[in-house]
C-alpha cells in the first residue's frame, strides 16, 4: 500500500476502504460518490464484501468492476464457504477477468448464519487459510481477517491466532480486523500476534458510529464490544442526527490518533458507504488529499 500522509514524526501513514454492493440504484449513486470522495485520500484499495455462498456475487462483481473503470483500486472479498474448489476457482476467475488483482480472503458465516454449526463443503476449502493457499498458486494480493476480541467460533484467542499464523503461512500479506474501540484491546492482540511469529502487518479497522443500535447489533453477530462509555457519548444525542456525527466523528479522531501514537500505521475504514463521517475523520486526523478526487460516476 502506498502512503497517504505522513505524520509530523515522518511516518507514512496508510489508508484503505470497505464498502458494501448497493441493493438500488440510489444505492449505486450513493456508492460512486462516496468512493469518488474518498478517493481523494489516494488509498492503497478499496473493498468490496461478499456474502457467504456467493450470495452477492453479482452485485460484489458488479461493483468491484465500477469500481476498477472509475481507475480506483479495487479489490474484491471472497468466502469459500458452501462451494467447491471448482466452483471458487470459477468466481476467481469471473473476477480476475474484470482485473481483480487483490483478494480479502474469508472463510464465511454458516449457511444458517452466524452462530450455527460450520461444516466444510465436501470438495470445498475447509477454511481460510486453504483459501489462501488456492489463491496463492494464482498470483493473488491476498489480505486475511484477524479479531482482537476473538472470532465467536474460536474456542479462545489462541485458536485464532493460530488460524491466522496459518493463513500467513499460506501466504497472507495483510489482516484486516474487525472493528474495536479499546485500543488497549488491539494492542494486547498485536503483541500476541508478534510472540507467535506473525509480522504481516496487523491493520485497526475503524467504523465510525451511523447508528449506535445497528453497531450495537454488528457488534453482537461478530463478537465485538460496544464500550458503556461509547454508548453513554452516542446515546444522548441518538435522535440529533448533526450532534451525533459530530461526537461520532470526534470519538474516531481520538482513537486514530491514538493508535498513531502506539506506532500504527495503516488504517482500514467501514465506510457503510457514506464518506462524510469517514472524510470528517480522515480531515480530523490530518491525512492528507489529493487536489482532485474521481468525479462520482466516472467510466460509467
Amino acid at each position: 500500500m502506498k502512503p497517504a500522509t505522513v505524520t509530523p514524526g515522518g511516518k507514512a501513514l496508510r489508508l484503505s476502504f470497505e464498502f458494501f454492493p448497493p441493493k438500488t440504484p440510489e444505492g449505486e449513486s450513493q456508492l460512486w460518490e462516496t468512493a469518488g470522495a474518498l478517493s481523494a485520500y489516494d488509498p492503497g484499495f478499496m473493498s468490496v464484501t461478499y456474502g457467504a455462498g456467493g450470495t452477492t456475487k453479482v452485485p460484489t462483481l458488479a461493483t468491484v468492476g465500477h469500481l476498477l473503470k472509475m481507475g480506483l483500486p479495487a479489490a474484491s472479498h471472497l468466502t469459500c464457504v458452501g462451494a467447491t474448489k471448482e466452483e471458487t476457482h470459477a468466481v476467481v476467475a469471473d473476477f480476475q477477468g474484470v482485473g481483480v488483482k487483490h483478494f480479502v480472503a474469508l472463510r464465511g458465516d454458516p449457511p444458517g448464519g452466524v452462530g450455527a454449526p460450520y461444516q466444510p463443503h465436501p470438495g470445498g476449502y475447509a477454511n481460510a487459510a486453504e483459501l489462501v493457499a488456492g489463491l496463492r498458486g494464482l498470483g493473488f494480493e491476498i489480505s486475511v481477517s484477524a479479531y482482537p476480541e476473538k472470532h465467536p467460533q474460536s474456542p479462545d484467542v489462541a485458536a485464532d491466532v493460530d488460524m491466522l499464523k496459518r493463513k500467513v503461512d499460506a501466504g497472507a500479506t495483510r489482516a484486516l480486523t474487525q472493528f474495536f474501540f479499546e485500543n488497549d484491546d488491539f494492542e494486547r492482540y498485536l503483541e500476541r500476534v508478534r510472540k507467535a511469529g506473525i509480522f504481516i502487518p496487523i491493520v485497526p479497522g475503524i467504523l465510525p458510529v451511523h447508528n449506535l443500535s445497528q453497531v450495537q447489533k454488528f457488534a453482537g453477530m461478530c463478537g465485538a464490544t460496544v464500550p458503556g462509555w461509547l454508548a453513554d457519548r452516542l446515546g444522548p444525542v441518538d435522535d440529533r442526527p448533526q450532534e451525533r456525527a459530530a461526537v461520532a466523528v470526534e470519538l474516531a479522531i481520538r482513537q486514530v490518533e491514538d493508535l498513531i501514537a502506539r506506532g500504527i500505521d495503516e488504517f482500514h475504514f467501514y465506510t457503510m458507504n457514506r464518506s462524510m463521517l469517514v472524510s470528517a475523520v480522515c480531515d480530523g486526523v490530518g491525512f492528507a488529499k489529493a487536489e482532485r478526487s474521481r468525479a462520482a460516476g466516472a467510466a460509467a
